[in-house]
């Protein structure tokens, strides 16, 4: 399953919000955007908790902000959120390989 397959799953169940099958990246982030704009207008927070469950580093959000000040705030968000599932995705590829050649007794 390729890695933008496992990150519109992972959103989907997170934060809710149906993803077409044939949808880019860049259709990723505007359907995220869009739900954010409607949540900093109607419900921050969610937003906030939503955030804090899927661990946006709160230091990057800052610096984010700070550094594209001017720029739209939700797509910003979209951007991390994005980020921050393909890091899940990679440390779990990347850690999750286990080695089949340890003894039972040697396993934990």
């Amino acid at each position: 399953m390729s890695e933008l397959i496992k990150v519109e799953k992972m959103i989907a169940d997170d934060i809710g919000v149906a993803i077409p099958n044939s949808a880019s990246l860049d259709d990723l982030k505007v359907i995220l955007a869009s739900k954010f704009n409607e949540l900093i207008n109607s419900d921050f927070n969610h937003l906030v908790q939503l955030l804090y469950r899927i661990d946006v580093s709160e230091t990057k959000l800052k610096q984010a902000l700070e550094q594209n000040e001017g720029r739209d705030t939700a797509g910003l968000l979209a951007d991390l959120v994005i980020e921050r599932q393909l890091e899940k995705i990679r440390s779990r590829q990347q850690y999750g390989k286990r080695d089949e050649n340890i003894s039972d007794d040697e396993k934990w």
